[in-house]
């Protein structure tokens, strides 16, 4: 699939400049970011949907003190 995007002229020589310094395409850093991205954001509205979960079904949370004093005991 082929999309096209606006970048600002900064983004588009820091763009250029890296991939003309490591040889890579710039394609390919737009593919690698948008990958890490795309993790980092599904793994947020995944962590939000488990915590919606866990509320629901009425648990509450605790701080992380209160667990390790309880481990100690």
């Amino acid at each position: 699939m082929t999309i096209s995007i606006r970048l600002t002229e900064d983004e588009e020589n820091r763009l250029d400049s890296l991939a003309r310094r490591t040889g890579r395409s710039k394609s390919f850093y737009v593919k690698t970011a948008l990958h890490e991205y795309l993790t980092d954001l599904e793994d947020a509205y995944a962590a939000d949907a488990a915590i919606d979960v866990f509320e629901a079904e009425g648990r509450r949370s605790r701080p992380l003190s209160a667990l390790e004093a309880e481990i100690d005991t």
